[in-house]
């Protein structure tokens, strides 16, 4: 099975600051172009003396690259000032005062999915199983992101780890595979809970795939069958009683009517005589009842007679 490594191993939060962009760069050169040509047309160069404004504009054109910063739609940067915080910028074009001020952390604000998985872990009844899961949350406060945990993200990984193996531990093998919903409900309650003070909001979990062992498998499926087998046999059993029951009311109409009983025996056999070859197997009581041995001599005397015509 696919195991997956903390996110943090995976994929490193970006709390590296943003150096430079193109638009910095361009202002750069832009700045630096301009006192080259002031030194040139000043005659700097020929006189060999050196180039004040090269020298001056390249103040401005450093300030430039280094304090214009570009932050992306789904993106906030978190501004320090001498180490403590000052605001939170972004999206678009900011400035930060070179030296006094730095953009410390970039929090990006898109929905994130996380895979996450608790592997060989116990049920409350005791068997191993692997539950994968995927995790779909969001930075609501980037302020609180970058100040009130190291990695945010890692940190909601290792949360929402635990979490899953803290319910399984809690329930039986059977509630598990049949209640999905339910553990997705209450993972998503108790990592919300924990990743709350962090500005970070879960918004869903869903349960993948949960794995159990190949000998658990095979009995469950035995089992299964098993099941299915005796509710064919209880079907069978009522399907049984219903036509006793049946039986029994249309005996009740016969009881004080022997005509209506003789009437039934003949049609009986006259159904089953009506094809060649038919077996006809005729209760005693209603042989000596209603003289059906005498009406079956008769019957078979009447098929040697048609016999013996069509032999002729």
């Amino acid at each position: 099975m696919k195991t997956f490594a903390p996110l943090s191993a995976r994929k490193k939060a970006s709390f590296d600051p943003k150096q430079t962009n193109p638009v910095a760069v361009t202002l750069f050169l832009m700045i630096l172009l301009v006192g080259i040509a002031a030194s040139g047309m000043t005659g700097q160069f020929q006189r060999n003396q050196a180039p004040v404004w090269l020298l001056l504009s390249s103040i401005p054109a450093f300030a430039a690259l280094f304090a214009l910063k570009i932050a992306n739609q789904w993106e906030k940067a978190i501004v320090l000032r001498f180490g403590r915080f000052n605001r939170v910028a972004g999206p678009g074009l900011f400035w930060v005062f070179p030296i006094v001020e730095s953009a410390a952390s970039w929090i990006d604000q898109r929905v994130m999915v996380t895979p996450f998985a608790a592997q060989k872990t116990l049920t409350k009844d005791t068997v191993p199983v692997d539950v994968d899961a995927v995790l779909f949350w969001v930075v609501w406060d980037a302020q609180k992101a970058a100040l009130e945990v190291e990695n945010y993200q890692a940190a909601v990984d290792w949360a929402a780890q635990t979490a899953l193996r803290d319910i399984i531990g809690r329930m039986m093998l059977a509630d598990i595979l049949v209640g999905r919903s339910t553990i997705d409900k209450e993972l998503q309650q108790i990592i919300d809970q924990r990743t709350t003070p962090w500005g970070v909001t879960v918004q869903s979990v869903e349960i993948r795939d949960i794995v159990i062992p190949q000998d658990l498998e095979d009995t469950m499926s035995r089992q299964a069958q098993a099941e299915r087998e005796r509710q064919a046999r209880v079907i069978l059993g009522e399907s049984e009683k219903q036509i006793a029951e049946s039986f029994a009311e249309a005996s009740l109409q016969y009881v004080n009517n022997p005509t209506a009983l003789h009437l039934r025996a003949m049609n009986m056999l006259f159904e089953g005589l009506k094809e060649k070859g038919a077996l006809v197997i005729v209760p005693s009581s209603a042989v000596d009842t209603m003289n059906l041995g005498g009406l079956a001599g008769l019957t078979s005397l009447a098929r040697d007679v048609d016999t013996r015509k069509e032999s002729k």
